[in-house]
């Protein structure tokens, strides 16, 4: 008799992934200034860190919140007693107003809608528990975020099917893509109950344009399917095009007269990027249909958000001076970040996917593969990981089509490391074209053993994870 559970001993967890793979690495040899100046920096993080400043003043400035003190008057205990998993009103109706002022309150939210969760994991499982049943599907536009194996399949049973998305066309979604997708899901015998994207995308850092949402509301309209929209990233939209958000399409009157439509449109939000504050676990669904908002909120028993936190971001986001100035102030930033890292790419000759978005860049470094494959690709990568000292997450653990595409975070991290890390890849590259150079010049003279075995020996301390002379 086996004393433990399928779900216990099963491999589907997703993390063997490269993904989860290269934070393993780090957490082995984190880079520290001053401890550790040879660690790997992690770039494999989409979290933001770079507007704690305007965070940690803000509780500075307001004292009460952070010590569970209404008027003055200690508020502990209440908010230490059981609170049911509706959520505190104060809250979300704070929330609700913060995603209304994110998308620059071209469309509001009905606090009654919502469904708190322990993080955007727990809401878009949750949803899955929800739509679909063990062996349907979802259909994914590739590349899509590697934690999506774990979150959406591990618990709930339900199937991925990638929606292929190309570089030619800068990974944006086709008619011809989905239609393929939903064909595919057929001939594996899956029901297909939905659509789920990231908008903004994580890994691409790019908005969805108009024209593919109205594309994906066709296309859910004539198959009478789910679409799910993952907006954690939505007040991360830094340059144009603006952000537009599913609410804004339902919105239409072509599609707010249409009951079906307008109950299978759910949107998932979290605090954990625009605020940067994934350690809060503070997530949320958004949906129309009562019947799935009344299942959502009696599931979020598993997982609800504890009563002080909602407490102190209530009063935050309730600050709505500070909203605005933190909203604007956090794009800016991000800017600034995402074009050093992608100005300091280019001057290493590796390009990158044009973003507006999120905490991450989508870098083409194809041409520097020994071949057209993603075997190649895991060989570049674990150089850049051992050698070079940076953890990216290559494009396989996305599910990319095309190897040699890696998705590199910039908001986890100083200016100074920011700058570090860009250092470490220029002389990777650098050094690799000297040895690129050194062996065309070993072929056009086979009479030179001596460079070659010094080749050979290069090219095995950099096999064995040891680092070159030139660092």
């Amino acid at each position: 008799m086996k004393l433990l559970s399928r779900k216990a001993t099963c491999n589907s967890h997703g993390q063997d992934s490269s993904y989860f793979l290269g934070w393993e690495e780090y957490e082995k040899n984190p880079y520290h200034e001053i401890k550790n100046p040879k660690g790997i920096i992690q770039m494999g993080l989409a979290e933001n860190q770079l507007s704690f400043d305007l965070l940690e003043s803000w509780i500075e400035n307001n004292p009460d919140a952070a010590g569970f003190k209404r008027d003055g008057q200690s508020i502990f205990r209440e908010l230490a007693l059981f609170q049911d998993y509706h959520g505190l009103p104060d809250f979300k109706k704070a929330l609700a107003e913060f995603m209304s002022e994110v998308r620059g309150n071209k469309v509001s939210f009905d606090p009654e809608k919502l469904v708190l969760a322990a993080g955007a994991t727990s809401a878009n499982e949750t949803l899955m528990f929800c739509l679909a049943e063990p062996g349907d599907a979802f259909l994914l536009p590739t590349p899509y975020y590697p934690g999506f194996d774990r979150d959406l399949k591990w618990r709930t049973e339900v199937e991925i099917v990638p929606i292929h998305c190309h570089s030619k066309n800068n990974f944006r979604i086709t008619e011809s893509a989905l239609a393929e997708a939903y064909q595919s899901a057929q001939k594996q015998n899956l029901r297909v109950k939905g659509v789920l994207v990231t908008n903004p995308s994580n890994p691409l850092g790019t908005t969805l344009t108009r024209d593919e949402l109205d594309l994906l509301f066709t296309f859910i309209t004539a198959k009478r399917i789910h679409l799910i929209s993952d907006e954690i990233y939505s007040g991360t939209v830094f340059s144009s095009p603006d952000f537009v958000s599913v609410m804004e399409i339902l919105m239409d009157k072509k599609y707010s007269m249409d009951t079906e439509v307008w109950n299978r449109v759910h949107i998932v939000y979290s605090l954990s990027k625009d605020l940067g504050l994934p350690g809060f676990r503070v997530g949320a669904i958004y949906s129309n249909d009562d019947v799935v908002v009344a299942a959502a909120t009696k599931m979020s028993s598993f997982g609800l958000v504890s009563s002080q936190t909602q407490y102190l971001l209530a009063e935050m986001l309730s600050d709505k001076k500070f909203c605005k100035n933190y909203i604007v102030e956090n794009k800016k930033r991000l800017k600034q970040q995402q074009e050093m890292l992608t100005s300091g790419l280019q001057a290493a000759g590796i390009g990158c996917l044009k973003s507006n978005a999120g905490l991450f860049c989508w870098v083409d470094m194809s041409h520097r593969l020994s071949s057209k494959t993603f075997d190649a690709e895991m060989d570049l990568w674990k150089k850049i990981v051992y050698d070079v000292g940076l953890n990216i997450s290559p494009g396989s653990s996305c599910h990319c089509s095309e190897p040699g595409w890696f998705r590199v975070c910039f908001a986890n991290m100083s200016t100074e490391t920011l700058d570090l890390a860009i250092q470490r890849l220029k002389s990777f590259v650098q050094s690799a074209a000297v040895v690129t150079k050194d062996n065309q010049r070993i072929h056009q003279s086979p009479k030179n053993s001596r460079r070659r075995s010094l080749t050979k020996w290069v090219f095995r301390l950099s096999s064995n994870g040891r680092e070159p002379d030139e660092r």
